[in-house]
């Protein structure tokens, strides 16, 4: 009996990283970030150490990977542009290329240079100038890239910085963290023109952070009135602009918001991270009196993060996402865990979902684990073990984990 063929041919099988949380970067906004850095982030050495790193994504079996370039290293100043960086950017597309390994850039993951955040923080205006030419620097010079994602989780990156304040740069004004997005969002309309003008069929998209968003309470009115709000904000609202070319925002207990935004149909594909469900809770004493609660539903646990691990909620988010009516991209999936048997459950468990949601004709194109080495995460430091290889932060060694194997395996039993 022969086996049927679930996943499409050229499927992405590939893992995720980000520069900063691998290489750091002195001139970035988080390395000045003081409050939260108790542990400088370059501590895997992958600026100086990428060519074995690179190395283990042939010996995973991988055909793509995704990464991203630092800004602040390609721009350490204002009106200084440091060639040798983007050098050694290209020189990693090189390598995967000749390894016949797709190479999928994101432009921006988070972190700005200093000088940007300081003098054109997103809520200006000008930030959109400023990072624009960034893009077409970067565009028109390095060569061999199809795969663009400007933006990784653009809502994450305005909750941090501009709701909670607990990242760069640090306000906490929500008016002008609405500024702000529609600023992100209008320069993802403008970069996509500009890598379409240089890279006629260049595939280009966003990574959106997607949550399964459940009522702590089911009773509670409340409760599910914040969930489905939340829903409608968290997951929807982005793709919703993307369909129509108006952001609509709802918070809780205030006057909805209309945002006109310049990127209705400006996607190649669209790329989906997901990593958890988060239930809501109405507290009064909590700003806009919401609480963020994870437990143990499914029995699955949860990981070191305390993040509830449920894979079903993937199939829900790709779900509304397939109304954009573009390739989908499963752009990260990962667990934070010491345990290399949980992991191991935890990508199986997703991957299974992943594989009857494209048997129900949800056309996903590719699947992407976070991470490829344990890194630097933002908020948690050294002790978030996202790795399939383990890195001992004093030797620098990079060590195979059990889910490393399976991963390859894996593939290659999906992938026939």
């Amino acid at each position: 009996m022969v086996k049927e063929k679930i996943f499409p041919d050229n499927f992405l099988w590939g893992v995720a990283t980000s520069a900063f949380q691998l290489e750091g970067s002195p001139y970035a906004d988080w390395a000045s970030w003081d409050a939260l850095l108790d542990t400088k982030p370059d501590v895997t050495n992958h600026y100086a150490l990428y060519k074995e790193d690179l190395n283990l994504l042939k010996d995973l079996g991988v055909n793509a990977y995704r990464f991203s370039l630092e800004w602040s290293r390609i721009q350490p100043r204002e009106h200084a542009w440091d060639d040798s960086a983007i050098a050694h950017y290209q020189e990693v597309v090189d390598i995967l290329v000749k390894n016949n390994i797709e190479p999928i850039v994101t432009l921006h993951h988070f972190t700005h240079p200093i000088w940007f955040i300081k003098k054109y923080p997103w809520h200006e205006a000008a930030s959109i100038e400023k990072f624009l030419l960034f893009i077409e620097r970067i565009v028109s010079t390095l060569k061999g890239i199809r795969h663009w994602i400007t933006f990784n989780e653009p809502y994450v990156l305005i909750l941090g910085g501009y709701f909670e304040g607990c990242t760069p740069p640090g306000i906490k004004d929500v008016s002008l963290g609405v500024k702000a997005l529609k600023n992100i969002l209008t320069s993802h309309g403008k970069a996509y023109d500009i890598i379409h003008s240089h890279i006629p069929d260049a595939k280009v998209s966003v990574a959106h952070n997607m949550a399964a968003l459940a009522p702590w309470r089911i009773w509670n009115p409340l409760d599910s009135l914040l969930s489905r709000i939340a829903k409608h904000f968290y997951n929807h609202s982005l793709i919703d602009a993307f369909l129509t070319g108006t952001l609509h925002i709802k918070f809780p207990f205030k006057k909805a918001i209309e945002i006109v935004v310049p990127i209705k149909d400006k996607l190649d594909f669209f790329g989906v991270n997901y990593y958890t469900r988060i239930h809501m809770r109405f507290n009064p004493f909590k700003k806009m009196g919401v609480e963020l609660r994870h437990r143990d539903i499914d029995g699955y646990g949860l990981t070191d993060m305390g993040w509830e691990i449920h894979p079903h909620g993937l199939e829900k988010v790709l779900r509304y996402a397939s109304k954009l009516e573009v390739p989908l991209i499963i752009t990260e999936n990962g667990i934070a865990t010491h345990d290399s048997e949980k992991k191991i459950k935890f990508m199986k468990r997703h991957v299974d979902v992943l594989e009857r949601c494209i048997k129900d004709g949800i056309d996903v194109r590719g699947y992407f684990y976070w991470s490829l080495i344990d890194n630097y995460e933002w908020l948690q430091g050294l002790d978030a073990r996202f790795g399939l290889y383990r890195v001992d932060f004093d030797t620098l060694k990079r060590r195979p984990t059990n889910a490393a194997a399976y991963y390859s395996y894996l593939i290659k039993s999906r992938d026939f």
